[in-house]
């Protein structure tokens, strides 16, 4: 179930996504990145976080923990941004935290050219987004953080930030449980991906009541406006269906076509070759930076250097 806690301090909004989430203190002494009610992104996007992010926790797959968190917006009143400040004062009450990782990193297609990932794993994650409709993990936006970055443990994979998963939910009236989606571009495609082994493994253990439990983690208040439903209860019902539906319907939407490394170079490779023949004359003569990723992200700067947190148990991110 997920826990209650309450925001005490303010640290800061990170603006790097669209969502504006803001870094906050809570009475646990835990430091998360919370995700408001009053996004652009709307509610929906919070189901799927809850939905998706206790369905790959239930499921083995690495994801901070998930809080509801109490938010008064008198605690960020010296946010200097209005439009952050309007976003706060839309969102007073109860909101999604997601436990922070401190000094997690992100994947980037250069780190998953040397980054060791297992073709198990990776079907496993591959599978996992394919079940849920998550078209949001790509190789230039994989949502996927290497975390622990220090000490001596092995740095891992973290799976983040599904609210752009269960794309169904926007056009209930033609969801189809066996829609396949195109995943040739996968963040972890290059990786070999085994997803026969992982449907294998997973798909007897996404059962009715796995997700009947996981649905009722969802507050009423982000289900209670669905167009077409008479109520919370019936929009869960409707998740619960479509997942165990989807989740026995596997051989239709498995995916199994993946470019190799070297495909994906040789495609980036092209379409930079075409942007630039694009390009007119003078501007053929700036440096061209197609492909070049951004800077990878140190969540740690948030914390005053990645001392934050809880000290006995991991610590949070999202985005």
């Amino acid at each position: 179930m997920l826990r209650h806690v309450t925001a005490t301090r303010y640290i800061e909004p990170l603006t790097t996504g669209g969502s504006v989430p803001a870094v906050v203190e809570a009475d646990d002494l835990g430091t998360y990145v919370v995700k408001f009610t009053g996004s652009a992104q709307g509610r929906r996007a919070l189901v799927a976080e809850v939905i998706v992010g206790e369905l790959a926790r239930a499921l083995g797959l690495r994801f901070p923990e998930l809080v509801l968190v109490g938010f008064d917006p008198v605690i960020a009143a010296d946010e200097p941004h209005q439009e952050v400040r309007e976003l706060h004062r839309a969102s007073a009450g109860v909101n999604l935290g997601m436990d922070h990782l401190p000094g997690a990193v992100d994947f980037t297609p250069e780190a998953a050219r040397t980054f060791p990932v297992d073709p198990v794993e990776a079907g496993r994650i591959v599978w996992f987004d394919a079940l849920t409709a998550n078209v949001d993990r790509t190789v230039h936006s994989s949502n996927l953080m290497i975390w622990p970055t220090l000490g001596t443990v092995p740095p891992r994979l973290w799976l983040i930030d599904h609210g752009a998963a269960l794309v169904f939910h926007h056009r209930w009236e033609s969801a189809d449980p066996a829609k396949a989606y195109d995943f040739r571009h996968h963040a972890l495609g290059r990786y070999a991906p085994d997803v026969r082994a992982a449907d294998a493994e997973l798909a007897p253990r996404v059962t009715e009541g796995l997700l009947r439990g996981i649905a009722a983690e969802v507050p009423d208040a982000w289900l209670a406006a669905e167009e077409g439903f008479a109520g919370p209860d019936d929009v869960r019902r409707a998740y619960v269906d479509h997942l165990y539906a989807r989740v026995r319907a596997s051989a239709a939407w498995l995916p199994t076509d993946f470019p190799t490394g070297d495909e994906l170079a040789a495609e980036d490779a092209r379409r930079a070759e075409r942007t630039r023949r694009g390009r007119p004359d003078w501007l053929k003569r700036v440096p061209d930076l197609h492909g070049k990723p951004g800077a990878a992200q140190d969540w740690s700067v948030h914390l005053g250097g990645g001392t934050g947190g809880k000290t006995d148990r991991q610590g949070g991110h999202g985005g």
